[in-house]
């Protein structure tokens, strides 16, 4: 069971800097590549604007009301209309391991079936390995190439989910 003071919401315009400062800090902690992913993508500024389109969410995770972390899913360009694209997973260092991570994963997938979509799509990096091994145990598998427009051109692994 999750600590009580740990919350799950759909992100708000109050979260958008605490988001920055969280999903930067991973990118700095796993020296991840800043050109051609979200850490310089201009709308990781406003993610609560991108979130207002139609079968998108991002849950953020905060602790004692404060951001540690955020997963979503989002109708990516070019993607089929039954794909969405898993986006925005990250996790502050010292709030891994606590089940946050998990809970994050699980709503964002509840809400992809939710809005009617069949497939997760997601891109990464090898730098977040420890990730990419979370979503193969979760059933995504590898892909030989990208699939949609998300414009983040360093990412270099490619993953599908069937949905239940």
């Amino acid at each position: 069971m999750l600590h009580p003071s740990i919350t799950f919401d759909k992100v708000t315009l109050n979260d958008n800097v605490s988001l920055v400062r969280v999903i930067r800090a991973v990118f700095d902690e796993y020296q991840a590549p800043k050109q051609g992913t979200v850490y310089s993508d201009p709308a990781i500024n406003d993610l609560y604007e991108l979130f207002k389109t139609p079968k998108s969410v991002l849950w953020v995770a905060k602790v004692d009301g404060e951001v540690v972390g955020c997963c979503g899913v989002y109708p990516t360009p070019n993607l089929p209309k039954t794909c969405a694209e898993l986006v925005k997973f990250y996790l502050a260092a010292e709030t891994r391991g606590k089940g946050i991570g998990k809970e994050l994963m699980r709503r964002s997938i509840l809400s992809a079936k939710e809005f009617g979509y069949n497939q997760l799509y997601l891109e990464s990096i090898p730098a977040f390995s420890k990730a990419i091994s979370i979503y193969q145990r979760l059933g995504f598998f590898m892909l030989d190439k990208p699939m949609g427009a998300s414009g983040h051109n360093a990412c270099n692994i490619w993953m599908l989910k069937e949905l239940d």
